[in-house]
Protein backbone atom coordinates (compact mmCIF):
# COMPACT_ATOMS: atom_id res chain seq x y z
CA UNK A 1 0.00 0.00 0.00
CA UNK A 2 0.80 3.35 -0.32
CA UNK A 3 2.07 6.50 1.79
CA UNK A 4 1.52 9.83 2.56
CA UNK A 5 2.77 12.52 4.65
CA UNK A 6 1.17 13.28 8.02
CA UNK A 7 -2.42 15.74 8.15
CA UNK A 8 -3.03 15.17 4.36
CA UNK A 9 -6.75 14.61 3.47
CA UNK A 10 -8.53 14.71 0.20
CA UNK A 11 -12.19 14.91 -0.33
CA UNK A 12 -13.97 12.51 1.37
CA UNK A 13 -10.85 10.89 2.86
CA UNK A 14 -11.58 12.73 5.89
CA UNK A 15 -11.94 9.25 8.25
CA UNK A 16 -9.70 6.53 7.79
CA UNK A 17 -10.65 3.21 6.30
CA UNK A 18 -8.55 1.04 7.72
CA UNK A 19 -5.92 1.70 10.66
CA UNK A 20 -2.86 -0.82 11.61
CA UNK A 21 0.71 -1.03 11.93
CA UNK A 22 3.09 -1.77 9.21
CA UNK A 23 6.10 -3.48 10.83
CA UNK A 24 9.79 -4.13 9.02
CA UNK A 25 8.97 -3.42 5.22
CA UNK A 26 11.83 -5.11 2.78
CA UNK A 27 11.86 -3.97 -0.18
CA UNK A 28 13.98 -4.73 -3.26
CA UNK A 29 13.99 -2.61 -6.31
CA UNK A 30 14.60 -3.62 -9.77
CA UNK A 31 15.06 -0.89 -13.25
CA UNK A 32 12.04 -1.41 -15.99
CA UNK A 33 12.13 -0.10 -18.85
CA UNK A 34 8.77 2.42 -19.28
CA UNK A 35 7.02 1.02 -22.32
CA UNK A 36 6.67 -2.16 -20.29
CA UNK A 37 4.60 0.16 -17.58
CA UNK A 38 2.70 2.39 -19.61
CA UNK A 39 -0.38 0.21 -20.26
CA UNK A 40 -0.26 -0.06 -16.21
CA UNK A 41 -0.59 3.44 -15.40
CA UNK A 42 -4.20 4.82 -14.34
CA UNK A 43 -5.65 7.36 -16.10
CA UNK A 44 -4.75 11.13 -15.03
CA UNK A 45 -1.44 9.81 -14.25
CA UNK A 46 1.92 9.18 -15.70
CA UNK A 47 5.12 7.42 -14.78
CA UNK A 48 7.39 8.75 -12.47
CA UNK A 49 11.10 8.31 -12.54
CA UNK A 50 14.29 8.91 -11.05
CA UNK A 51 17.27 9.31 -12.58
CA UNK A 52 15.88 9.01 -15.65
CA UNK A 53 14.95 5.33 -14.74
CA UNK A 54 11.64 3.54 -13.82
CA UNK A 55 11.32 1.21 -11.31
CA UNK A 56 9.33 -1.69 -9.56
CA UNK A 57 9.81 -2.75 -6.39
CA UNK A 58 8.65 -6.26 -4.21
CA UNK A 59 8.02 -5.08 -0.97
CA UNK A 60 7.46 -7.78 2.26
CA UNK A 61 5.79 -6.43 5.29
CA UNK A 62 3.69 -6.91 8.62
CA UNK A 63 0.14 -5.68 8.89
CA UNK A 64 -0.49 -5.67 12.65
CA UNK A 65 -2.84 -4.23 14.82
CA UNK A 66 -5.53 -4.07 12.16
CA UNK A 67 -8.85 -2.22 12.51
CA UNK A 68 -11.54 -1.77 9.67
CA UNK A 69 -13.44 1.64 10.79
CA UNK A 70 -11.87 1.79 13.97
CA UNK A 71 -13.30 -2.63 14.48
CA UNK A 72 -10.79 -5.06 15.03
CA UNK A 73 -11.86 -8.00 12.91
CA UNK A 74 -11.16 -11.66 14.69
CA UNK A 75 -8.34 -13.62 12.80
CA UNK A 76 -7.55 -10.59 10.64
CA UNK A 77 -5.30 -8.23 12.85
CA UNK A 78 -2.05 -9.55 12.42
CA UNK A 79 -1.15 -11.10 8.60
CA UNK A 80 1.86 -10.20 6.28
CA UNK A 81 1.63 -8.62 2.54
CA UNK A 82 3.90 -9.21 -0.07
CA UNK A 83 3.15 -6.89 -3.48
CA UNK A 84 4.82 -5.55 -6.88
CA UNK A 85 4.45 -1.91 -7.24
CA UNK A 86 5.77 0.62 -9.35
CA UNK A 87 5.50 4.74 -9.25
CA UNK A 88 3.75 7.56 -11.08
CA UNK A 89 2.39 11.05 -9.70
CA UNK A 90 -0.16 13.47 -10.94
CA UNK A 91 -0.53 17.41 -11.14
CA UNK A 92 -2.98 18.30 -9.07
CA UNK A 93 -2.96 22.80 -9.01
CA UNK A 94 0.93 22.98 -9.41
CA UNK A 95 1.45 20.04 -6.89
CA UNK A 96 2.89 16.51 -7.61
CA UNK A 97 1.35 13.98 -6.23
CA UNK A 98 3.64 11.16 -6.18
CA UNK A 99 2.20 7.74 -5.90
CA UNK A 100 2.50 4.06 -6.47
CA UNK A 101 0.04 1.66 -8.55
CA UNK A 102 0.64 -1.98 -7.49
CA UNK A 103 0.36 -5.18 -10.57
CA UNK A 104 0.18 -7.77 -7.56
CA UNK A 105 -0.73 -7.87 -4.12
CA UNK A 106 -0.63 -11.16 -2.37
CA UNK A 107 -1.91 -11.94 1.48
CA UNK A 108 -3.20 -15.00 3.39
CA UNK A 109 -6.94 -14.49 4.12
CA UNK A 110 -9.42 -14.66 1.62
CA UNK A 111 -11.86 -12.21 3.33
CA UNK A 112 -8.65 -9.49 2.85
CA UNK A 113 -8.55 -9.66 -0.58
CA UNK A 114 -12.12 -9.65 -1.54
CA UNK A 115 -12.30 -6.62 0.47
CA UNK A 116 -9.77 -4.96 -0.94
CA UNK A 117 -11.00 -5.60 -4.67
CA UNK A 118 -14.10 -4.74 -4.05
CA UNK A 119 -13.31 -1.32 -2.18
CA UNK A 120 -10.07 -0.42 -4.16
CA UNK A 121 -10.04 -3.04 -6.94
CA UNK A 122 -6.68 -3.49 -6.00
CA UNK A 123 -4.97 -6.62 -7.96
CA UNK A 124 -4.81 -8.72 -4.57
CA UNK A 125 -4.64 -12.79 -4.24
CA UNK A 126 -4.89 -14.88 -1.30
CA UNK A 127 -1.54 -17.30 -1.05
CA UNK A 128 -0.20 -19.13 1.63
CA UNK A 129 2.45 -17.10 3.76
CA UNK A 130 4.85 -17.14 6.55
CA UNK A 131 7.54 -14.70 7.97
CA UNK A 132 10.89 -14.57 9.53
CA UNK A 133 13.27 -12.15 11.41
CA UNK A 134 16.66 -12.88 12.73
CA UNK A 135 17.60 -10.40 15.82
CA UNK A 136 20.99 -9.20 16.77
CA UNK A 137 21.21 -6.43 20.06
CA UNK A 138 18.83 -5.06 21.49
CA UNK A 139 15.79 -5.07 18.43
CA UNK A 140 13.76 -3.16 20.52
CA UNK A 141 15.94 -0.04 20.36
CA UNK A 142 15.36 3.01 18.74
CA UNK A 143 16.04 2.74 15.07
CA UNK A 144 17.36 -0.69 15.16
CA UNK A 145 15.74 -3.26 12.39
CA UNK A 146 16.32 -7.55 12.56
CA UNK A 147 19.11 -8.36 10.58
CA UNK A 148 17.86 -10.92 8.66
CA UNK A 149 14.11 -9.70 7.06
CA UNK A 150 12.17 -13.32 5.48
CA UNK A 151 8.56 -13.23 3.68
CA UNK A 152 7.01 -16.28 1.65
CA UNK A 153 3.63 -15.58 -0.37
CA UNK A 154 2.63 -19.07 -2.26
CA UNK A 155 5.45 -19.13 -4.87
CA UNK A 156 7.57 -15.73 -4.09
CA UNK A 157 10.04 -15.70 -1.62
CA UNK A 158 12.23 -12.89 -0.38
CA UNK A 159 15.12 -12.18 2.01
CA UNK A 160 17.31 -8.85 3.21
CA UNK A 161 20.45 -9.19 5.36
CA UNK A 162 21.53 -5.72 6.79
CA UNK A 163 23.37 -4.42 9.82
CA UNK A 164 20.06 -3.59 12.06
CA UNK A 165 20.67 -0.29 12.11
CA UNK A 166 17.83 1.98 10.76
CA UNK A 167 18.51 6.04 9.77
CA UNK A 168 16.28 8.55 7.99
CA UNK A 169 16.65 8.59 4.16
CA UNK A 170 18.47 11.76 2.57
CA UNK A 171 16.62 14.33 1.27
CA UNK A 172 16.40 13.70 -3.02
CA UNK A 173 17.83 9.94 -2.28
CA UNK A 174 16.88 7.13 -3.82
CA UNK A 175 15.84 5.20 -0.44
CA UNK A 176 13.65 8.72 -0.17
CA UNK A 177 12.31 8.43 -3.20
CA UNK A 178 10.80 4.84 -2.56
CA UNK A 179 9.05 5.02 0.87
CA UNK A 180 7.85 8.47 0.87
CA UNK A 181 5.58 8.32 -2.50
CA UNK A 182 2.67 9.89 -1.15
CA UNK A 183 -0.42 8.96 -2.65
CA UNK A 184 -2.03 5.47 -4.31
CA UNK A 185 -3.71 5.26 -7.33
CA UNK A 186 -5.80 2.28 -8.85
CA UNK A 187 -7.92 1.29 -11.93
CA UNK A 188 -11.35 0.50 -11.74
CA UNK A 189 -12.65 -1.52 -13.85
CA UNK A 190 -14.52 0.46 -16.10
CA UNK A 191 -11.12 2.47 -17.06
CA UNK A 192 -11.55 5.39 -14.55
CA UNK A 193 -8.98 6.10 -11.56
CA UNK A 194 -9.10 6.64 -7.66
CA UNK A 195 -6.87 7.79 -5.52
CA UNK A 196 -6.62 7.30 -2.15
CA UNK A 197 -4.08 8.19 1.05
CA UNK A 198 -1.95 6.57 3.55
CA UNK A 199 -0.88 8.27 6.69
CA UNK A 200 2.01 7.89 8.62
CA UNK A 201 5.29 9.09 9.76
CA UNK A 202 8.45 9.32 7.55
CA UNK A 203 10.47 5.75 7.84
CA UNK A 204 14.20 5.07 9.27
CA UNK A 205 15.70 2.74 6.73
CA UNK A 206 18.33 0.15 6.62
CA UNK A 207 20.39 -0.75 3.84
CA UNK A 208 20.36 -4.15 2.40
CA UNK A 209 23.83 -6.18 2.56
CA UNK A 210 22.28 -8.50 0.64
CA UNK A 211 18.97 -9.72 -0.81
CA UNK A 212 17.44 -11.97 -2.77
CA UNK A 213 14.55 -12.32 -4.52
CA UNK A 214 13.03 -16.05 -5.47
CA UNK A 215 11.08 -18.85 -6.22
CA UNK A 216 8.40 -19.39 -9.51
CA UNK A 217 8.12 -15.61 -10.71
CA UNK A 218 6.49 -16.20 -13.74
CA UNK A 219 3.38 -17.62 -11.75
CA UNK A 220 3.55 -15.00 -9.32
CA UNK A 221 3.76 -12.10 -11.23
CA UNK A 222 3.52 -13.38 -15.41
CA UNK A 223 6.59 -13.91 -17.72
CA UNK A 224 7.07 -10.31 -18.88
CA UNK A 225 8.32 -9.08 -15.72
CA UNK A 226 9.32 -12.11 -14.10
CA UNK A 227 12.60 -11.31 -16.41
CA UNK A 228 13.72 -8.03 -14.31
CA UNK A 229 13.06 -9.62 -11.04
CA UNK A 230 15.52 -12.55 -11.68
CA UNK A 231 18.33 -10.44 -12.08
CA UNK A 232 20.14 -9.08 -9.48
CA UNK A 233 18.19 -5.82 -7.47
CA UNK A 234 19.10 -2.19 -8.13
CA UNK A 235 19.09 -1.49 -4.30
CA UNK A 236 17.22 -3.04 -1.25
CA UNK A 237 16.38 -1.62 2.70
CA UNK A 238 14.49 -2.80 5.54
CA UNK A 239 12.01 0.23 6.61
CA UNK A 240 11.03 -0.14 10.33
CA UNK A 241 7.48 1.25 9.30
CA UNK A 242 4.97 2.94 11.84
CA UNK A 243 1.33 3.45 12.62
CA UNK A 244 -0.80 3.93 9.31
CA UNK A 245 -4.41 4.95 8.64
CA UNK A 246 -5.48 4.13 5.19
CA UNK A 247 -8.17 6.50 3.63
CA UNK A 248 -11.01 5.72 1.76
CA UNK A 249 -10.77 6.02 -2.06
CA UNK A 250 -11.93 8.75 -4.10
CA UNK A 251 -12.98 8.88 -7.69
CA UNK A 252 -11.04 11.18 -9.94
CA UNK A 253 -11.06 9.79 -13.28
CA UNK A 254 -14.95 9.02 -14.52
Amino acid sequence: MPSTQPGTTVEGGNRPLLTADWRYLAILNYPVVPAFLERFVPRGCELDFFDGQTFVSVVGFLFANTHLRGIPIPFHRTFEEVNLRFYVRRMVDGETRRAVTFLREFVPRRMIALVARMVYNEPYRAVRMSHRYAVSGEANDAGRVPVRVEYEAGPVQLVVHCDGMARLPLKGSFEQFIAEHYWGYTTQRDGGTVEYIVEHPPWRVAPAASAHLGGDLSKAYGAGIATALASTPHSAFVAEGSAVRVFKPVRIVP
